[in-house]
């Protein structure tokens, strides 16, 4: 079936895969971009996932055996659209939903905003409002029972089917929200998609493996998402204490459950399995700048992580009550949160609507904290040490949705003589590719998806902001100061030899401070080939 030819009724009548995304026809890049390799399939088996809508399944929807227990899922579908539209039962975006499923102009200013729709040159599927525009025919016609529902919008079947591509097109999507911030008139498209995979996590139990039972639940039962449990997190850490001391020739010592300190920091633990030169810059500098601070060793006190904000709110705020609980139990006046930008909306954005009274301790992104630290004049910094081209990547619920813009910008702008700027950047800066969880997911092709498509803007940027330094004996550096950003990009540029062939290193911003501090030994940063 041709892009062109889909349209909603397609959803509920066609038989096995409906479309497809051909690699050779997505947008070309200006560097010799290497496409990742699609798994194939039989017959067989994309039979067995049911509905496919490409070449990707994220959910692996059951086929219903019986017509009873197709109406029982169509019934609870509905069900579950109602409650996503009662105030009892959708505590948290409402109102936000609400108002984005009144109306959409059609303009398609949201397509033309979005890398998804771009990277493959314009397919139907890709367009932000399609699965807005499905849902809203949906529940104008099932649920609100409009009475000209019908005859303005034609009359939409519902079955099993298209509940099925419905719950996948609510994964075609990183939530990166650019196409709610060029709508002309505010409908946010991102939310609806996280609204609807809301809706199927929590009426039907259908949700990623990797963000709930590897993520959410692993991290309720042994502290993180990682599986780390208390006495493993405090050993890691310890060891990387114990080996940045020696490579920096700098002492200090990473604080655990101090009563009473002034931050409580949560990184994402992630960070210290692949990336503990990221956990080691924050406690050298935190450390010269005489900062009165702490981790926690209680339950995901020591990770930052809430993959609920995703796919679920039940499981988000259970993290989030864990979260305050832990800085609530040691008395910290506030908490600063790591680089992590999904940790930031989590426990800031979405905790405000969760948290009762008694948790709700202040909350804060740790680049106000590093902006003052470095503008301060409490390290001694030569900025000549980083003396290297810089780019930055926004990360989207830090920059988009929470306009901490400029912090960072100031922190480079001081220790980065060669630092350059994206285009476009700031609140109009593209997702990674990784946003929304998909940066941990391995499921099918999702990884093909993401080199290809989700991340293909995202090299753009990239070799444009170094275009006239490609040459490898330039060492060049990509600021990405989110832990799911940063996993997603060292894929991007791993699968295209970005790392050896052109001299691209990628890391947090306080890597980048460590690394200018006089304090430390040189080369803080390592390039691939060292």
């Amino acid at each position: 079936m041709k892009m062109d030819d889909i349209n909603f009724n397609d959803l509920a009548t066609e038989e096995g895969q409906l479309t497809t995304v051909d690699v050779s026809t997505l947008k070309k890049l200006p560097v010799d971009y290497r496409a990742y390799e699609w798994k194939t399939y039989t017959d067989a088996q994309k039979q067995e996932f049911c509905c496919l809508l490409d070449d990707i399944n994220v959910l692996q929807v059951p086929m219903p055996k019986t017509p009873e227990e197709e109406e029982e899922m169509v019934n609870r579908f509905i069900d579950g659209v109602r409650k996503l539209f009662s105030p009892d039962n959708n505590w948290t975006c409402l109102a936000m939903l609400d108002t984005s499923m009144d109306y959409c102009a059609q303009c398609n200013s949201c397509s033309e905003a979005c890398h998804l729709y771009e990277a493959t040159n314009g397919h139907e599927m890709y367009r932000p409002n399609f699965r807005s525009e499905l849902f809203r025919r949906i529940y104008k016609q099932y649920v609100k029972k409009e009475p000209f529902a019908k005859w303005r919008y034609g009359d939409t079947k519902l079955n099993w089917k298209m509940i099925a591509r419905l719950a996948e097109l609510s994964y075609r999507c990183n939530l990166c929200r650019r196409c709610a911030q060029v709508c002309p008139i505010g409908v946010d498209n991102g939310l609806i998609a996280r609204e609807l995979r809301k809706l199927f996590s929590q009426e039907f139990g259908w949700n990623p493996r990797e963000l709930h039972e590897k993520g959410t639940v692993l991290q309720l039962q042994k502290g993180s998402s990682t599986g780390m449990t208390k006495d493993v997190v405090q050993e890691t850490v310890e060891f990387i204490d114990e080996d940045y001391v020696e490579s920096t020739g700098y002492e200090f010592k990473t604080p655990w459950d101090v009563e009473g300190a002034d931050i409580l920091l949560i990184h994402n633990a992630g960070e210290m399995l692949a990336w503990p030169d990221n956990i080691a810059a924050f406690s050298i500098i935190f450390e010269a700048a005489g900062l009165s601070w702490t981790l926690s060793s209680e339950i995901a006190g020591y990770d930052s992580v809430n993959y609920g904000v995703f796919y679920d709110d039940v499981q988000a705020a259970r993290v989030a009550l864990k979260h305050a609980e832990a800085a609530k139990k040691l008395g910290v006046k506030r908490i600063v949160l790591g680089e992590c930008g999904h940790a930031h909306k989590a426990l800031t954005v979405i905790a405000d609507r969760v948290l009762p009274q008694e948790l709700n301790i202040p909350r804060e992104s740790c680049f106000p904290v590093l902006r003052d630290i470095v503008l301060g004049g409490k390290l001694k910094l030569d900025p000549s040490r980083n003396d290297f081209p810089v780019t930055l990547h926004d990360p989207c619920n830090l920059v988009r949705l929470m306009g901490v813009v400029k912090p960072q910008r100031d922190v480079l702008h001081a220790i980065c003589p060669q630092f350059r700027e994206m285009t476009p950047h700031g609140v109009e800066n593209y997702c990674c590719g990784g946003g929304s969880g998909f940066a941990i997911m391995t499921r099918n092709n999702i990884e093909g998806w993401r080199m290809n498509i989700t991340g293909r803007k995202k090299m753009e940027q990239i070799a444009g902001a170094f275009s006239e330094c490609m040459d490898p004996s330039i060492k060049k550096y990509v600021c990405a100061p989110c832990s799911n950003c940063k996993g997603q990009i060292r894929e991007l540029l791993e699968q295209n030899n970005m790392l050896e062939k052109y001299s691209i290193q990628y890391g947090g911003l306080v890597e980048l401070i460590v690394n200018a501090m006089v304090d430390v030994k040189p080369g803080f940063i390592k390039w691939e080939e060292e």
